[in-house]
């Protein structure tokens, strides 16, 4: 269908012509045929949500600390085990995508080393969600003990004051 000009490639799935490449579109693309235990987080939550052209290489998953489940891992699948508390994902058909707002806190948190495109996708992120870095800081207060916050809410506050 390709080759007829009938579908278009996107990520690891094809699309009908027709079909807009909407986050509901690129959610299931990330997926594929995964888990539906894995919800989708950090750069490919940004891809999904169209604050990034193109997917990374490495699809990044979150999986919740409850689960009790460790997946079979294909090479391209990043997978952090985290705590998500209700209000931080959504469903885009049968995936789960971290909002917005948790992609970018988690982009904050969990890079080892933030860069000028990890800060581009939280100035994109906070557009599309509509929230400025002490909202950003303020959903992060609320979780208890979290590794790196004081770090996270730095990087998102200078990320945020060049918007």
């Amino acid at each position: 269908m390709a080759l007829d000009g009938e579908s278009y490639r996107l990520a690891d799935a094809y699309l009908p012509i027709g079909i807009r490449a909407a986050p509901p579109a690129r959610a299931a693309a990330a997926l594929g045929d995964g888990s539906p235990r894995l919800i989708a987080g950090l750069s490919t939550a940004a891809w999904i949500w169209g604050a990034s052209d193109r997917p990374s290489g490495r699809r990044e998953f979150l999986v919740d600390l409850t689960a009790r489940w460790r997946p079979p891992l294909p090479h391209d699948i990043h997978i952090v085990e985290s705590i998500v508390r209700e209000g931080d994902t959504v469903r885009l058909g049968r995936a789960r995508v971290t909002t917005p707002l948790r992609t970018v806190v988690d982009l904050a948190r969990f890079r080892r080393e933030f860069d000028a495109t990890d800060a581009e996708l939280i100035r994109r992120l906070a557009r599309i969600g509509g929230f400025d870095a002490e909202h950003a800081v303020a959903a992060m207060d609320r979780g208890r003990n979290l590794a790196g916050k004081r770090e996270a809410a730095r990087r998102i506050r200078i990320a945020l004051s060049r918007s």
